[in-house]
């Protein structure tokens, strides 16, 4: 291994530290369908209108008809006690065929679910502004969601729609690809992207570099399971479950 490559790879193995640690301030919130003025829409809205994205409403919460159906799963990020991120998803089948990206993009994704290609539709992905500047790392604990209900879920791909000017990052982190137009997505004032990242084909490559996105059963049941919709907060595993993956490969 080259001087640069030994540089790059000690660098990202720092990095993947300090996450893991961060990790252990971190707690996850599955958010209940009923509570209709849960904290998170409020962050939903403040972060929508700080960059007026949305129109002012006087409830100050952003909610869509997407966030109503059975197969939304829409979750709070937590750092020590206060509320900095969320993130919402869909988990798309033949059953549960609805979700933004499907509503947006239909003639790309309904081949691909009718020939069996299940996904998850990650989206609403906001951040309070003040844990983004102390955070920087943030979006990466926020995604550890999706990366988990890849893992939880049935499904081939990971779908996101993105912004322009964040298709570096998806690319980069998760080896996803174009697969639609840019298109004006909701009611959104900026037009998105349709990226898909095919999860049998990335997850062994992200695991081993961004261990950080690891977890143990345990915790993916607590998030996702259909009996846990009141659960409190949720500690991560990734820390035991690097361990674990270590042990495995050391036997």
């Amino acid at each position: 291994m080259s001087a640069e490559n030994q540089a790059t790879a000690s660098a990202g193995s720092r990095f993947a530290s300090t996450l893991i640690d961060l990790l252990d301030s971190v707690r996850y919130r599955r958010v209940s369908p009923e509570e209709q003025f849960d904290p998170v829409y409020r962050l939903r809205y403040e972060a929508y209108r700080r960059e007026d994205f949305i129109p002012i409403n006087s409830q100050n919460v952003t909610r869509d008809e997407f966030d109503d159906l059975a197969n939304c799963y829409c979750y709070g990020v937590y750092i020590d006690d206060r509320l900095v991120s969320s993130l919402r998803f869909h988990v798309v089948t033949p059953e549960d065929d609805w979700s933004p990206c499907m509503s947006v993009w239909p003639d790309v994704l309904r081949p691909m679910l009718d020939s069996g290609l299940n996904f998850i539709d990650p989206g609403r992905f906001t951040a309070d502004f003040e844990a983004s500047l102390a955070y920087p790392a943030l979006p990466y604990l926020t995604l550890r969601l999706a990366a988990m209900a890849c893992e939880y879920f049935p499904v081939r791909y990971c779908m996101s729609a993105v912004r322009p000017e964040h298709t570096a990052f998806y690319k980069r982190i998760f080896g996803a690809r174009p697969l639609g137009e840019e298109r004006t997505y909701a009611n959104l004032a900026f037009p998105m992207q349709l990226y898909a990242a095919e999860v049998p084909m990335i997850r062994d490559r992200v695991a081993d570099r961004y261990p950080f996105f690891m977890s143990t059963p345990e915790e993916r049941e607590a998030l996702f399971g259909k009996d846990q919709p009141n659960v409190p907060a949720i500690a991560p595993t990734a820390r035991q479950a690097q361990r674990l993956e270590m042990l495995a490969r050391a036997g």
